[in-house]
């Protein structure tokens, strides 16, 4: 993976379940804000180079500890693959101490919705989806 993005943020109380640490479905939260966050810094989240919008097809991942309310949670993405119609993010989530928290992956198609077809990506969008836009 090359990172390209990292999106921080502070786990909220809301996030975390009766065991005290973030339930497992809200990573997936996690994972969609960062790639909208990604797709505003690149410039994609209201542009022609990214119509259709995309949609997710597959995601993975990978807990290694427990995060905590109040933790404040740093996700890196990087583009792992880019297919025909498709395109593979990979994520490392670390917190404020750099102890790993997760690893993730989701595979991610642009889609008409309207035909009910996959569209092909464009050497606009591949280049986008590469840029470096690390702050």
């Amino acid at each position: 993976m090359t990172p390209v993005f990292t999106h921080r943020l502070q786990v909220r109380f809301r996030d975390c379940d009766a065991m005290g640490h973030v339930n497992n479905a809200v990573y997936l939260t996690y994972l969609e804000e960062t790639r909208f966050h990604h797709w505003e810094a690149c410039g994609l989240a209201s542009g022609a180079i990214a119509s259709p919008p995309p949609a997710d097809a597959r995601v993975e991942i990978d807990y290694r500890r427990a995060a905590k309310h109040g933790d404040v949670l740093s996700i890196t993405l990087g583009v792992a693959a880019i297919g025909r119609t498709s395109f593979t993010y990979e994520y490392e989530i670390v917190d404020q101490s750099g102890a790993l928290i997760a690893t993730a992956k989701t595979v991610t198609v642009r889609f008409d919705y309207a035909a009910g077809t996959p569209v092909a990506i464009s050497e606009d969008l591949k280049r986008a989806l590469l840029k470096d836009v690390r702050a």
